[in-house]
């Protein structure tokens, strides 16, 4: 029998369920041994070939791997939406922009979405400002409302690969999902709730094909972004995940300056001046005290 291609589109408890290129989906599958001793575990996103064995098939290869993230454990993302809310609760730019540095870190494109913005018109109008000042595709939607839905939909059907929701809790990504994709209303719903209620399925992704060239998973596991104990990246790299900074890292008054208020530092005279935005240089200073922290051995 030829070799099967696909994708794993789930995978609980050492079984995994692939999606071939020809749209046949094979459950249950199991991964070699070999992996094992190689240290390799298979992620949702991983292009695999399967081979069958008497009546089961393993998955016999994974092909090279574009990023990986550790939790939620996925693989080969190519877009993020980072979902946040205008208000109720109240929008945490700190999350937003580590989401947005492990998307530059991981060469995935990051997305924002700023949702309930009937209840704070003039906060998502910041938010909006804040992150299209730095080069990100931006959308502001209201699902009480109805608007802004059909633009991201649009948009949402011209992006290829596999892409990714993420936001914290009540923010209404789930709302949000449900009008975008009716035809998983159902499931997704239920695996949200799932992950929030049960210790058991925190690490369960599920990727479903949306569009012909694109599939969506919502995972609730990028709330729980931790960087003094996720090895995402070193504070060396962190100067370089802020697009804004760029063309500035080298025009400071000392070589080795941290960008985090030392003398003759020009980021931060341009965020004196309004031409950095002061709450992504205050994430920037953040992300780095934490990082500065962590010992390399933790």
């Amino acid at each position: 029998m030829n070799d099967i291609k696909g994708k794993i589109i789930s995978g609980v408890g050492g079984k995994y369920t692939v999606l071939s290129d020809d749209g046949q989906v094979y459950k249950k599958c199991s991964a070699r041994g070999l992996f094992r001793l190689e240290k390799i575990t298979p992620l949702p996103g991983d292009d695999v070939v399967l081979k069958k064995s008497g009546g089961d098939y393993s998955i016999d290869k994974i092909g090279e791997r574009k990023n990986s993230l550790i939790r939620p454990p996925m693989a080969n993302i190519d877009t993020l939406f980072i979902v946040c809310a205008a208000a109720s609760p109240e929008p945490s730019y700190l999350f937003s922009d580590k989401l947005c540095a492990i998307c530059e870190y991981n060469e995935i494109k990051p997305v924002i979405i700023i949702t309930k913005s009937e209840l704070a018109p003039d906060v998502a109008e910041d938010i909006r400002k804040t992150y299209t000042s730095v080069g990100y595709d931006v959308f502001v939607t209201s699902s009480m409302e109805n608007t802004g839905i059909d633009e991201l939909l649009a948009y949402c059907e011209k992006t290829e690969g596999i892409c990714v929701f993420s936001g914290e809790s009540g923010v209404g990504k789930s709302t949000l999902l449900n009008k975008l994709f009716k035809d998983i209303d159902c499931e997704v719903g239920e695996i949200s709730a799932k992950i929030e209620r049960g210790k058991n399925t925190t690490r369960r992704v599920e990727l479903h094909k949306v569009f012909d060239k694109a599939f969506y998973a919502d995972t609730p596991g990028f709330s729980m972004l931790d960087f003094e104990h996720f090895d995402f990246f070193k504070k060396e790299d962190l100067p370089y995940l802020f697009p804004e900074l760029q063309d500035y890292l080298f025009k400071c008054k000392y070589k080795k300056c941290s960008h985090t208020g030392e003398d003759g530092c020009i980021v931060s005279q341009l965020v004196d001046e309004g031409k950095i935005q002061k709450t992504r240089h205050e994430s920037y200073m953040t992300i780095y005290s934490a990082l500065k922290d962590k010992k390399e051995w933790e």
